[in-house]
């Protein structure tokens, strides 16, 4: 016989149990510090409650309430990154007695959590960043989606969040991108950027993983991470970055392999010096001691995985990318490049890139003292950023112990006559951009990276 999982009301820090016929069941106190036995595992394992088991997210269950108003599509060219918000939202909630809650898309708006929940003072906060695409039939399009949600489990279970299931995640973020399809933009570099965010919302301050999460999805219409400039439409948009030696951004056994939001916020002051210094963005760095000195491994640039392409002696080029040694968040785009680059002399050549020059992938260890060496051999042809939000992003160069290290493969900062930037990428960083926008926008007929919304 099934029974009807109890309903689990929170007042004050009081947990009150009720059946489902409406008799007055026990009454839990959530002591600070203290949680019953009954509700310290928070793990997902089935559908319903006839087991002791807890109810996993069901796409059956959603309700779907629509904005009564919805508010006027923004000018495309007006938007920035993150600003401007859609009509919906998806949302859900767990109990540790019932599981994840109906999930619901309603009209986008504020949430309603207590002061003492665990988010706002121990930050078991975690999040995703993907984009919708429109296809060239007009289907809003994700890429590579599969890799954002088993991230998001790996990250939910690193803060002791609660699991979910990923297949039904993803399917009612597609519901939720077809729902508010209209405000995906038609133009080229264009998109909607999706937000799923999961965090803890135990109301009681014990030092203890959060018994309680709410997990919602929000969108955000965007366009080009780097706009031409108005005042100064010549110059190149590439970012330069100051090498830091003073601040940590991940360490061995942290937590820098995930997107917990508690890693971005210690960022920010770092990069407001840099920028005091005239420099974009922060090239983190990770002090090691080998072979009897000090070296500075180099791990991700701003909030983004770190790339170099480097001349061969051979005539080829090889593109290199820092190890994934926990202290590197593993990355969609990153990901990508590897596979794109793997690929350019077998059955998938990048665009503009000869297909007699070979190419070739390294994920390795790099030192400071390497781009130093490769800058005087005259190796060093380019650098950039990836990443879901700028795809690609191209460096310019990198301030380190007193000097800047150029990049740019002789680009100058100044555009030529004719000659069109793409996000201050050099030849190869470009290839590698195009390539994943034709993927992104469906323009490569079946690729597996290229999954429709309205499947």
């Amino acid at each position: 016989m099934t029974t009807t999982p109890a309903a689990v009301t929170i007042r004050n820090g009081l947990q009150s149990t009720n059946n489902a016929g409406g008799n007055s069941g026990p009454h839990t106190v959530l002591n600070d510090g203290a949680v019953p036995q009954a509700v310290t595992s928070i793990s997902v394992t089935g559908k319903d409650d006839s087991h002791g088991c807890l109810s996993d997210i069901e796409v059956s269950r959603l309700t779907i309430t629509h904005a009564s108003t919805l508010k006027p599509l923004p000018r495309p060219e007006s938007l920035t990154f993150g600003s401007t918000m859609t009509d919906h939202m998806l949302i859900m909630s767990f109990d540790p007695l019932s599981g994840w809650s109906a999930p619901a898309v309603r009209p986008y708006g504020p949430l309603n959590l207590d002061p003492a929940s665990s988010c706002f003072q121990y930050c078991p906060n975690i999040f995703e960043g993907m984009k919708a695409y429109l296809g060239p039939d007009g289907t809003p399009l994700l890429f590579r989606p599969d890799m954002n949600m088993a991230r998001m489990a790996r990250s939910a279970a690193r803060v002791a969040l609660p699991s979910f299931n990923q297949d039904a995640l993803l399917t009612l973020i597609k519901k939720l991108v077809m729902i508010d399809a209209r405000w995906i933009p038609s133009l080229p570099g264009y998109s909607l950027y999706i937000r799923p965010t999961l965090i803890g919302t135990r109301p009681a301050l014990g030092v203890i993983p959060s018994t309680h999460a709410t997990l919602y999805v929000i969108l955000s219409p965007t366009g080009p991470y780097f706009s031409p400039s108005l005042t100064t439409p010549r110059i190149r948009s590439w970012i330069s970055l100051l090498a830091s030696s003073s601040n940590v951004r991940a360490w061995p056994g942290g937590t820098g392999a995930y997107k917990l939001g508690g890693n971005y916020s210690p960022c920010f002051e770092p990069q407001r010096e840099a920028a005091k210094q005239g420099y974009s963005q922060i090239l983190w760095l990770l002090p090691i001691e080998t072979e009897g000195k000090k070296e500075w491994k180099v791990t991700e640039c701003g909030q983004m995985n770190f790339m170099c392409v480097i001349r061969r002696d051979d005539g080829g080029i090889d593109i290199v990318t820092p190890l994934l040694d926990g202290t590197i968040l593993p990355g969609v785009t990153r990901d990508s490049i590897i596979s794109l680059a793997a690929n350019h002399n077998k059955s998938f050549p990048l665009p503009g890139v000869p297909s007699n020059v070979d190419v070739g992938v390294r994920e390795d260890t790099i030192y400071m003292s390497h781009i130093v060496l490769w800058a005087q051999e005259g190796r060093l042809l380019e650098a950039f950023g990836a990443g879901t939000a700028a795809v690609l992003a191209g460096v310019w160069r990198v301030g380190w112990e007193g000097r800047d290290i150029v990049f740019g493969n002789g680009m100058q900062d100044e555009l030529k006559d004719g000659e069109k930037d793409v996000n201050g990428l050099g030849p190869v960083g470009k290839a590698l951009y195009d390539r994943i926008l034709e993927i992104q926008g469906g323009r490569v007929q079946g690729h597996e990276w290229s999954v429709s919304c309205a499947d």
